[in-house]
């Protein structure tokens, strides 16, 4: 059956002359480009900002009398004419990474299955790290020109908004998404309805229709069960991001991995590789063996011919992370499948049974991990935590030989560097700098960029993150039902020249966000220190059945409250995309306390180190492996304590020590120019190591050269 997509809506109303930003809304190509995001702003700043960075919304608000003023400036036209030129000479440039590394790869579909996908703050499907580390993802594979497919679903109300109380309650609130301001497209049939696919239940089935989001040169297809057709149970399935309710987190589970997998035969896609971003979309093996069991082939041998091409990246070794159900839960929703493959009920429950101490369950990772030839985890520490891990399946083999490689993770350049120092490595690195970011020689020539031009940049992103902060807490309070000493806690007295340390992340209790927090007088000794104050800026949400990460929320919200802190300690609500962007570009140091070894990898202190901000972190993750004892700070050391207990007494006194007697005396150490030249050496020596080593340029390429080709050449597809 042909399928096509409905044209992007042609009814914005704009002057001919600039109506293609109604097409540039729905590819979200502008959201890694500066000058386009720049574009949409110089219509109208105020309406951009308060539209939260939203161009359909924007476009349809915008006065009629703003865009005929645009049409008829030629600065404005100039700059139209020179995005769009490239908008489309990015789309059928032919000469790519891929074509040009790994052409036997031009026409090898790889298909990436995440239960999120976090590519803007104005499609909030993300909750966090993993659904932002999916996003980069797909940015970088269409900057190298990797034939990429996406498949997630389509949340209608999104991810939660968090409100804070008086006393420190993290309160979620859900609002229904309005699809037709989302950068969305229904997918029809060629009859002109909506193409949907059905996914079987023992007592019933799930009809799914099919949204495709525009990344570049990708597509992204998201699933949605809000029709008509399925009970009102099954319509908000896909309602919310991360149900705590078992049913309805298995059934989404299901809907990702076995819809999925249907959706993209109908859609006429044949993939080469099928990825899992973590176990959620564990159960689309079961449908590959399902398609080849159907054709007259035994498990075993639909098993050996599916398995050898698909890939499975496991992200943390918290239980939380690793979705598991108890088997009467699978016997309720998958009864029907395991005759289609030809397997008793005890032998499809093998598959994934994973025995606890407590009982057995019917494990995600599990299922993935026995059903992929290619694994990995996302730091070389996370690799070697998870073979540890993951050793009873292969009992066998000692921990170091269990076949799970690692790739760590990186983050998209383009999306999450500011524009200013991307104009300054223009200036001092060449117009090519970008084209060679993952190349440690580019990054040689950082020790000539002036210190002076630094700092300005540095000192400018800092005041956009106050300004921004002050703005913020005045429109919150302009809403009503805020408390005055929450104002003061939301940044009203924070400075744009004095030492910021940035903590913003999901609160978990592994993330020990109470650390710092372990002695309040010395802590606010060193924040209202005289000449050499500190600013704390707090920020995350935590998952509304998590009452103990709700409870860490209201113990930083308690502190940040107390009138010692001198308005130095603050607690910003709210944390997504756009909040990051200011944060990581404009903090000095970014703080990180995870209890080792359960931080996988980690993707923020990358952030705020592309711009310059110094991290001050465990030796867990990714900064194990970037930290050299001149980038930035270890707290604590290489070493596994002997007890958490232990852990915590070593890295408190770590972390203030180190805190006392080297960052805020380095920070303020300045000459007679008043520029801390010894400090930016350390910036410089950060942005060197962490550019190019933790970027997704870099992450992508070693997904295919170690992955993505070695499941082309075994599957053979």
């Amino acid at each position: 059956m042909e399928v096509f997509h409905t044209t992007v809506p042609n009814h914005f109303d704009l002057p001919r002359r600039i109506d293609r930003l109604g097409e540039l809304a729905f590819n979200l190509w502008w959201t890694w480009h500066p000058s386009a995001k720049r574009l949409y702003a110089r219509i109208d700043r105020d309406l951009w900002e308060r539209l939260a960075h939203n161009p359909i919304r924007f476009l349809r608000a915008a006065e009629r009398s703003r865009l005929n003023a645009v049409a008829q400036d030629g600065i404005f036209l100039e700059a139209y004419d020179r995005i769009f030129d490239e908008f489309d000479n990015y789309r059928v440039h032919q000469k790519t990474w891929v074509s040009q590394e790994h052409p036997e790869l031009k026409e090898k579909t790889i298909a990436y299955f995440s239960m999120e996908f976090g590519l803007h703050e104005s499609l909030p499907v993300y909750s966090g790290g993993l659904g932002v580390l999916a996003g980069d993802h797909l940015k970088e594979a269409s900057d190298l020109g990797l034939s990429f497919i996406a498949v997630g679903l389509l949340y209608t109300e999104g991810y939660f908004s968090q409100r804070i109380s008086d006393d420190g309650w993290q309160e979620a609130i859900n609002s229904k998404l309005d699809f037709s301001t989302l950068p969305v497209l229904q997918i029809m049939d060629d009859s002109g309805k909506p193409l949907t696919i059905t996914v079987d239940l023992p007592d019933r089935k799930i009809d799914l229709a099919i949204w495709e989001v525009r990344v570049g040169r990708i597509p992204l297809y998201l699933l949605d069960s809000n029709l008509e057709s399925n009970t009102p149970a099954d319509r908000i399935l896909t309602a919310r991001l991360y149900w705590s309710d078992l049913d309805m987190r298995v059934l989404q589970e299901v809907l990702l991995g076995i819809g999925g997998v249907r959706a993209l035969r109908a859609l006429g896609h044949t993939p080469s590789v099928w990825h899992m971003n973590e176990g959620h979309a564990a159960f689309l093996t079961l449908e590959r063996v399902r398609e080849v069991v159907a054709t007259g082939k035994s498990f075993e041998e639909a098993l050996a011919e599916t398995r050898v091409d698909n890939v499975f990246t496991t992200h943390t070794p918290v239980p939380a992370g690793n979705d598991e159900f108890p088997l009467w839960l699978v016997d309720k929703y998958l009864g029907a499948l395991w005759p289609e493959l030809k397997l008793t009920r005890d032998q499809f429950m093998d598959l994934a049974r994973n025995k606890q101490n407590w009982g057995e369950t019917f494990s995600m990772g599990v299922l993935a991990l026995k059903h992929s030839d290619g694994r990995n985890g996302v730091s070389e520490l996370h690799g070697r935590v998870a073979r540890d891990m993951w050793n009873f399946l292969w009992p066998d083999l000692p921990k170091e030989e269990v076949p799970i490689t690692f790739v760590t993770n990186g983050v998209h350049t383009s999306t999450w560097m500011a524009r200013r120092l991307m104009h300054l490595f223009k200036k001092h690195l060449g117009d090519d700098w970008y084209a060679h970011l993952d190349s440690p020689k580019t990054w040689d020539l950082i020790n000539e960029v002036p210190d002076e031009e630094i700092w300005e940049v540095r000192q400018h992103l800092k005041r956009k993150l106050i300004f921004y902060m002050m703005e913020r807490t005045r429109q919150r309070w302009m809403k009503g039902g805020f408390h005055p000493v929450q104002v003061v806690a939301s940044g009203a007295l924070l400075e744009p020249y004095v030492l910021t340390i940035g903590f913003a992340r999901r609160f978990a209790t592994y993330k020990r966000a109470y650390l710092i927090l372990n002695d309040l007088e010395r802590l606010f000794g060193l924040l209202n220190k005289p000449n050499m104050p500190v600013q704390i800026i707090f920020a995350g949400k935590s998952h509304p059945a998590d009452e103990p990460g709700k409870r860490l929320i209201q113990e930083v919200y308690r502190a940040v409250k107390m009138a010692e802190n001198g308005g130095r300690m603050v607690f910003l609500e709210d944390y997504d995309m756009n909040l990051a962007r200011y944060l990581v570009q404009g903090v000095d140091v970014w703080l990180n306390t995870p209890r080792r070894p359960m931080e996988a990898s980690g993707t923020s202190g990358m952030k705020a180190a592309i711009n310059g901000v110094l991290n001050f972190s465990i030796l867990d993750g990714w900064w194990r492996e970037a930290y050299n004892g001149k980038n930035g700070w270890a707290i604590g050391g290489d070493i596994d304590a002997a007890s958490p207990e232990e852990q915590d007494r070593v890295d408190i006194e770590s972390l203030y020590t180190v805190l006392e007697n080297e960052i805020i005396p380095l920070y303020y150490h300045r000459t007679l120019d008043g520029i801390p030249h010894e400090w930016l050496q350390r910036v410089k020596g950060s942005m060197r190591t962490v550019i190019p080593q933790f970027s997704t340029r870099r992450m992508v390429k070693e997904y295919i050269q170690n992955l993505y080709y070695p499941a082309v050449k075994n599957g053979k597809k």
